[in-house]
């Protein structure tokens, strides 16, 4: 492999209140990418490791997927204490050393952190259920049955079945899960919630948290009333549960205006620390998207989730892509691709076509407001893993044989070409996938100039080299249906996702800054499926 390359750990693009503006992140699955002890399960140490790695591909900040005590059921977003670190992935004292080793290469870390649910096993739920007048009843969602007995309303859980399950301390009440049974509802309406949450901000921002990626931040609040939510399909027998849940219209779980209100408090208490606040929200009305990241009063910014979600088409990508810039008050966070979906290469056509169309969305997202982030293995043009073992996947693995499962985006990071490709020392890993080959590991893609590894080297570094690309106005110079032209500055980027190429005069005299794939610009024409950054010659 070649040696490390030297991280100053001054970085001047990420000083200051907006930092996190135009500054590149990296989601590191824990269980998935680096085991340094050799259990099989990836875990702290492991990161700590393999953080010069990430800086010397030149990330800015570290996503780090649940790692809290926990017992395992969603693989850490079941949370059972949000104050320690879960045994399987280390202790509070490798937390300390890994963010000691992200300052000392001027990396950000962001915690992944789980408040729309928690584990049963949760010191608060199980003192929820011994006592339903005691104090913590009222952190969780609970409702007296229908009057047929069964669930208070129609609400589904996004893991199967309804969201409602009947108190296993027998007071006939049903409690609210939006995912497992073992993943109760937190009461967000209850101010004390809101309290434990800060006091847990504030645990993590003064061990190195620089920020909080906020799960399911779409789904705070609820209907007070619980009304039934709207369905617009049939849900038939063998339907997988995504589907399930996309035949309701959640206006009544999910999206509420309250959470924007409530994303004020999460930011009061987020500021003394000067933490940053990303949500996880899946919120198509760009309208109420805007509230969640409004002014500077609420969150930063959120992840633009559908185009991380969707499949190839093109127009559709630019118009969702425009229309959140326009907006979204630059509070965007961009991604091709996450833990809970296939991944983009595999879900844009697979192979080269796959990962040519993944390079261009990619190229073109690092021009838009907000952040970028590159999900682990991206960097290599990983296509989805293959299977060889049990799902693992919760919502899968309780749904049926067959099923589509998330586990596809959650095999181990490939480091070399030896036994299970580096990632552990261990017989197995935690989940059994295929190896992968030679040439899509990091020690042979570090070593070739033209592997996918140096490709995004130079993307990531374009938004520290270029800031043009995210802090002049955004001018939106021409648009075709599958083909956009923009200026930033000096800067001109030109993205064509069509299957034909494209004359852009105004690249004519440019010189080349960046190419999503080789000789994508030739004349003033660009590629299909390719991105292109120019700078004007006058």
């Amino acid at each position: 492999m070649q040696a490390l390359t030297h991280v100053d750990t001054v970085r001047p693009h990420l000083e200051g209140p907006d930092w996190w503006r135009g500054a590149v992140g990296y989601e590191v699955y824990v269980r998935s990418f680096a085991d340094g002890n050799g259990d099989g399960v990836g875990d702290l140490p492991g990161i700590t490791a393999k953080l010069p790695y990430l800086a010397d591909l030149g990330i800015d900040v570290v996503w780090i997927t649940p790692f809290f005590r926990s017992p395992g059921l969603d693989h850490g977003y079941d949370v059972a204490d949000y104050c320690d670190v879960d045994p399987l992935h280390g202790t509070l004292a490798d937390w300390d050393e890994l963010a000691a080793e992200a300052r000392r290469l001027g990396l950000r870390l962001f915690v992944d952190i789980v408040p729309n649910h928690s584990s049963s096993e949760h010191e608060w739920f199980k003192q929820a259920v011994a006592d339903p007048t005691g104090p913590y009843r009222d952190y969780y969602l609970w409702r007296d049955p229908a009057p047929d007995g069964g669930p208070p309303n129609n609400w589904v859980s996004h893991f199967g079945g309804p969201a409602w399950t009947l108190d296993p301390g027998g007071s006939g009440q049903y409690y609210c899960h939006l995912f497992l049974p073992e993943q109760p509802d937190l009461n967000w309406a209850n101010p004390r919630v809101m309290e434990e949450f800060a006091e847990i901000l504030h645990f993590w921002a003064d061990r190195g948290a620089d920020g909080f990626r906020i799960d399911v931040a779409h789904g705070l609040c609820k209907d007070p009333a619980f009304t039934d939510n709207p369905q617009h399909r049939p849900v038939t027998p063998g339907m997988h549960p995504m589907d399930v849940f996309a035949a309701f219209d959640h206006i009544h779980d999910l999206h509420r205006h309250e959470t924007a209100v409530l994303f004020r408090q999460w930011r009061t208490a987020a500021s003394p620390q000067g933490s940053v606040l990303l949500g996880e929200m899946d919120t198509r009305n760009v309208e109420r998207f805007a509230e969640f990241v409004a002014d500077g009063t609420a969150l930063h910014a959120g992840f633009v989730l559908q185009l991380g979600l969707g499949e190839w088409a093109p127009e559709h990508i630019l118009d969702t892509m425009l229309e959140y810039q326009e907006k979204a008050n630059g509070g965007c966070a961009w991604e091709v691709s996450n833990h809970d979906q296939a991944r983009a290469v595999s879900r844009f056509g697979g192979g080269e076509v796959g990962l040519r169309r993944t390079m261009a969305i990619s190229a073109l997202m690092t021009a838009f407001d907000g952040m970028f982030f590159v999900y682990q293995g991206e960097e290599l043009g990983l296509p989805d893993a293959v299977l060889l073992g049990h799902v693992e996947d919760p919502m899968s693995a309780r749904n049926g044989e067959g099923m589509w499962t998330r586990d596809v985006a959650r095999g181990p990071m490939p480091w070399t070409s030896g036994p299970l490709n580096g990632f552990t020392t261990a017989p197995a890993a935690w989940i059994d996938t295929a190896a992968l080959p030679p040439e899509l590991t990091v020690e042979q893609q570090r070593d070739r100039v033209d592997s996918t590894w140096h490709a995004y080297r130079r993307l990531v570094g374009l938004r520290s080299a270029e800031p043009a690309l995210w802090q002049a106005p955004f001018e939106l110079m021409r648009r075709d249906n599958n083909c956009i032209v923009l200026r930033r500055g000096d800067l001109i980027v030109a993205g064509n996702l069509g299957v034909s190429a494209v004359e852009v005069p105004e690249l004519l005299d440019a010189s080349i800054v960046y190419e999503s794939t080789a000789s994508a610009l030739r004349d003033g024409v660009v590629a299909p499926e390719s991105t292109v950054v120019g700078r004007c010659a006058h």
